[in-house]
């Protein structure tokens, strides 16, 4: 396929560019109508991932595709459903809106009978999870089953699926989307900070080089951020590129007066929450708030004290979290850490909530979050703290409500983020690949 840069809307400058023909009312005339999508992702939930997959799915639907999920197991594991990480990931992704399901995992026989010992465990002992993931990933088995689909289309999520994509995809030429969710090689970075691992370790520049020669093998890369976006434009100048911002359901309208953080299990957050238990918290006198998500254990994990010290304030992961957005009237959003557009950001957009945020929170999104009316930006503890201070006691007193749907957040949302825009702005990329690999293989 030949090389180019697409560009997708971008809200910044309000630039909406025709790609091969396709119109925004694309969407509305079911594109993909008799065709079938598989997306193949990491078994994970809980998560900002495990979101943008589920939309995935939903947008093919919407486009009239008949849609598979493929679930990738990245680490060491017995076969689903049974063992290892298999029956937490079943349990929480039973909503996943998939038309048929298929799961695989690289065997702990791997280790030895494949040389996975020597070519990615040895290298991850040194901090080299980028190799690690592209060994595992080598070595995972075709689904049974998958043999029996007629697959028009994968969408292939994160760098390190693609040894399986490609797999699935070569023999039958099927084209291959890849969506990067940011530049994996900063996270094992980022994350390596707080690891135990052998010298000599493995560089940023090491893995990165790795990653993006994964990257370029596909037909076309997807990246959810501007930042992702012009940076991998820039590293990858011969592959074809898209932004596509991504959806996420929307949370129901804030009408309440609690206070909350959302936040779930990654490194980077768990950074952004230790500064905001630390140096916010102590602050902000005795005002009362709650932190959902499955953060509580990331931070028991690394930092038992200090779970220990605000264990109160820790919900957890909870079934209903509609509920939650619904009784607050303020969301935190203490960003210091982490790369990449924030899943739970763009949720506390859609709910109409007052936001208290630090400019880190609204990174990759292309807009001025000094332009929304209902987001309050503070950089420093101490303002951080004493906004947190006012806002409760406006809330308390009856003198401040949420501005729900007539937010200049939840209008933001509906322009760039909601399951609409993205199945609009997906049709553009997936529609022309299709169309091209169809016709390729169309006898003259």
């Amino acid at each position: 396929m030949p090389s180019s840069t697409w560009n997708l809307p971008h809200i910044a400058r309000g630039a909406v560019l025709e790609v091969a023909g396709i119109e925004e009312s694309v969407a509305a005339a079911s594109p993909l109508l008799g065709k079938t999508v598989a997306v193949v992702h990491a078994a994970w939930h809980s998560c900002g991932s495990y979101q943008v997959n589920a939309a995935q799915l939903t947008a093919y639907k919407a486009l009239g595709a008949r849609v598979i999920s493929i679930a990738m197991m990245d680490d060491l594991s017995p076969p689903a459903p049974k063992g290892g990480r298999w029956p937490g990931y079943l349990a929480a992704s039973k909503d996943l809106p998939a038309d048929r399901r298929f799961f695989t995992a690289t065997s702990h026989r791997s280790l030895v009978s494949s040389g996975l010992l020597r070519e990615g465990w040895l290298p991850l002992i040194h901090g080299d999870q980028a190799r690690w993931l592209i060994e595992i990933a080598k070595r995972v088995p075709v689904p049974q089953g998958l043999e029996t689909e007629r697959i028009d289309l994968i969408h292939a999520n994160h760098y390190f699926t693609l040894p399986l994509a490609l797999r699935l995809g070569g023999e039958r030429n099927i084209p291959v989307i890849l969506e990067t969710q940011d530049i994996q090689a900063r996270q094992y970075a980022l994350r390596n900070r707080g690891g135990f691992f052998l010298r000599p370790y493995a560089s940023y520049d090491q893995m990165l080089a790795l990653e993006l020669g994964w990257t370029a093998r596909a037909d076309l890369c997807v990246h959810l951020n501007e930042e992702e976006f012009l940076e991998f434009g820039r590293l990858l100048p011969q592959a074809r590129h898209a932004l596509v911002y991504p959806a996420t359901e929307p949370a129901p309208l804030s009408r309440g007066r609690d206070i909350v953080i959302v936040a779930s299990d990654n490194y980077g957050n768990y950074l952004s929450l230790r500064w905001f238990l630390e140096e916010v918290l102590p602050l902000a006198g005795d005002v009362e708030l709650a932190i959902y998500g499955n953060i509580d254990k990331g931070v028991k994990n690394r930092d038992a004290a200090l779970y220990e010290a605000h264990k109160a304030l820790f919900m957890g992961r909870v079934d209903d979290i509609g509920a939650v957005y619904a009784a607050t009237g303020c969301i935190l959003l203490p960003t210091t850490e982490g790369h990449g557009l924030s899943i739970k950001a763009v949720e506390a957009l859609s709910s109409g909530a007052l936001l208290i945020a630090t400019p880190q929170a609204f990174r990759g999104m292309g807009v001025d979050p000094g332009s929304l009316s209902n987001v309050i930006l503070r950089q420093d503890a101490a303002g951080f703290a004493q906004a947190l201070l006012d806002i409760r006691a406006r809330l308390l007193s009856g003198a401040l409500q949420p501005p729900g749907a007539d937010s200049d957040t939840k209008r933001l949302y509906d322009r760039a983020f909601s399951p609409q825009a993205y199945a609009k702005a997906l049709a553009r990329c997936a529609v022309p690949l299709v169309a091209e690999a169809a016709s390729a293989s169309t006898p003259p």
